[in-house]
């Protein structure tokens, strides 16, 4: 006869082997009845969803079920749905596997039915914290939205601190729900305190100080005593991180230390590196193969001068610049800059060489807005077609050069020379939530200049140019750009006029579809060669759209360009065949592959001309941010 220890652990395999037989697989949980949003946050919740996959046993299946009807209930809770009904469904087998389905069906949610909120003390008659409050949700008779509530609640102690409320705290914070009336009632209650002013500010380089302080000391806007604004620290730290002096700024105010109600700050800055050196591969389809090189002194002095010096030389373009900048904070956060240039470009659109020296002052105005006033001295020398005469032959494109050509007078490629002194002044405008991938925003870039005969230059003219882009963010995943650019040269004498101050168009962040520069008035030489001549105005615009796959950092764009570079808005032109003079609308589409990576926008397009039917496809490659 079986001994009692014997016959517990018979039972105990038993249990075993039922409990085993009766596991099963769970293999999906269904939410119905939900928005996107709620069942996120159900799912969240559940702890069934953790063991989808997985053999679960019976008896643990069986709590899972049961406990999911709570959990939903509390997930749902954030957004004012108290008493819900949930029904909870299980099909299948432990040989298909089981599916539970959790079926939902919302009630009337909870509303706010009263909401004391206020500020007492001296914030109360602050009309900041006023708008605050009065921006406040959820509000009377609004659904009692958790996450609302807690971001307006943040935002307002956020708001207290940010304005030197440092003493702020709540005298009052409860919030009461009544189920079965469907209501909750809202008490919240600041008591802000006094306010506080801006202290004395420390600041300290470490290990060693590389700039003076009475440098820095001139980006310090404000007065000490003044009221105190984190937004003061926030400029201040903007104009510190502009200068590139410094790897690393700590900005700290330290209330607990006021004195007399005044705020001190201490700033910790750690230097950066002095010298930064560049050397990398290029490659583009008109320049053709090169290197860059460059060198960059990020203080060449404690007095906070910088000097670089860059070259990028490939086989069909090469650039040569030296730059030199002095602070300039007198008035506005700039700089003074002396630069000069050399560039010289042989492609199928163009044969330049130019020298080009400059002195500007910048500014900015704003957070938004920057300006540059700057005067050019320029000398270049260009190549077209050549006529009878040389250097001194006419500028295709005009009455003379078609005589010429007319009269079989075109010989040999020759080359024109200008000299040109002039002035301009140029405005930068962005307003945007974000520099590298802005979702929302405008920016605007507009640019005046113009010259005189009597004044150095070889020929009388003046020139505006304006671009314009807007972001508009639509829904999580898209991204609509609009971009337009105008501009125009009035001047009596064009042929005078060098192609660094004619307009082109074609090309990347102009018409996709066509290349670069090669839209708009152009001649073929003896040679062969087809030169971009360039005219006295340019109008483009574009319209795109891109879709981000799951949020997700790669995404697909189409896109439409469409503008001209021209000589004339209509009427009768020199050249008949010629009808690039006239105002002619050339136009591309295409499509593109985009990728947010880590170092900023890749853009990735492909496009065809729509005015020649027998066009190739142009392929462009854009890396950064395209303010």
């Amino acid at each position: 006869m079986p001994t009692f220890p014997r016959v517990l652990a018979i039972a105990a395999l038993s249990l075993a082997a039922a409990g085993t037989a009766q596991a099963a697989k769970v293999v999906q949980v269904d939410i119905r009845g939900l928005d996107e949003t709620k069942t996120l946050n159900v799912r969240g919740a559940l702890s069934l969803v953790d063991s989808v996959g997985k053999d679960v046993p019976g008896r643990r299946l069986s709590y899972l079920i049961r406990e999911a009807e709570d959990e939903t209930r509390e997930a749902l809770e954030p957004f004012g749905y108290y008493s819900p009904t949930i029904k909870i469904e299980r099909s299948g087998s432990g040989d298909t596997g089981v599916t539970v389905t959790i079926d939902v069906t919302l009630d009337e949610p909870v509303r706010v039915r009263r909401a004391d909120i206020a500020i007492i003390g001296e914030g109360s008659e602050d009309r900041y914290l006023q708008q605050d409050l009065a921006a406040f949700r959820p509000q009377v008779d609004d659904v009692f939205d958790h996450a609302l509530y807690e971001a307006s609640k943040t935002k307002i102690t956020r708001r207290l601190a940010e304005r030197g409320y440092f003493d702020a705290d709540f005298s009052s914070r409860r919030v009461e729900v009544t189920r079965a009336e469907r209501a909750a009632d809202i008490d919240l209650v600041w008591s802000s305190g006094g306010r506080y002013d801006m202290g004395p500010i420390t600041i300290e380089q470490v290990p060693d100080e590389i700039i003076r302080k009475s440098l820095l000391d001139k980006l310090i806007y404000w007065e000490q005593g003044s009221y105190y604004h984190q937004g003061k620290l926030d400029r201040f730290r903007e104009s510190l991180a502009r200068l590139d002096y410094f790897s690393s700024i700590e900005i700290e105010p330290k209330p607990e230390e006021a004195v007399d109600n005044e705020v001190p700050v201490t700033v910790t800055l750690t230097p950066a590196k002095r010298t930064v050196y560049t050397a990398g591969a290029s490659y583009g389809t008109d320049s053709g193969p090169g290197v860059r090189l460059g060198m960059e002194r990020r203080y060449v002095n404690d007095r906070g001068h910088k000097a670089l010096g860059q070259i990028d030389w490939a086989t069909k373009r090469k650039t040569a610049t030296a730059q030199y900048r002095i602070p300039a904070f007198a008035w506005l956060d700039g700089w003074y800059t002396f630069s000069a240039q050399y560039y010289d470009e042989q492609t199928d659109y163009m044969d330049t060489r130019k020298v080009e020296i400059v002195a500007s002052r910048s500014g900015q105005v704003s957070r938004r807005l920057t300006v540059i006033a700057a005067l050019h001295a320029l000398r270049e020398r260009w190549a077209y077609a050549a006529f009878e005469g040389g250097a001194d032959g006419p500028d295709p494109g005009t009455d003379e050069a078609n005589d010429a050509e007319e009269s079989d007078e075109l010989v040999t490629t020759g080359y024109n020379y200008a000299t040109f002194l002039y002035p301009s002044l140029r405005a930068e405008y962005i307003d945007t939530d974000d520099r590298i991938f802005p979702r929302h925003g405008i920016g605007v870039t507009v640019e005046v200049r113009g010259g005189l005969e009597s004044v150095g230059s070889d020929a009388d003219f003046a020139q505006a140019w304006g671009q314009a882009r807007w972001y508009q963010g639509i829904g999580a995943a898209n991204r609509l750009i609009l971009r337009a650019e105008a501009g125009g040269t009035f001047t009596n004498a064009l042929v005078n006029m060098p192609p660094s101050l004619r307009f082109f168009a074609g090309g990347d962040n102009s018409i996709r579809g066509y290349g670069f520069r090669e839209v708009g008035p152009n001649t073929i030489g003896m040679d062969g060669k087809k030169y971009a001549i360039g005219g006295k105005y340019v109008v483009t615009a574009s319209a795109e759209f891109e879709h981000y796959f799951n949020n997700g950092p790669w995404g697909a764009a189409a896109f439409v360009d469409t503008g001209d570079a021209f000589n004339k808005f209509g009427g009768e032109v020199s050249d008949p065949t010629d009808r690039d003079q006239n105002f002619d609308l050339h136009t591309g589409v295409g499509v593109g592959v985009r990728w947010r990576s880590p170092v900023g926008p890749v853009r990735l397009d492909i496009a065809r001309g729509l005015n020649d039917p027998d066009s190739d496809y142009e392929i462009y490659l854009n890396i950064g941010a395209s303010w």
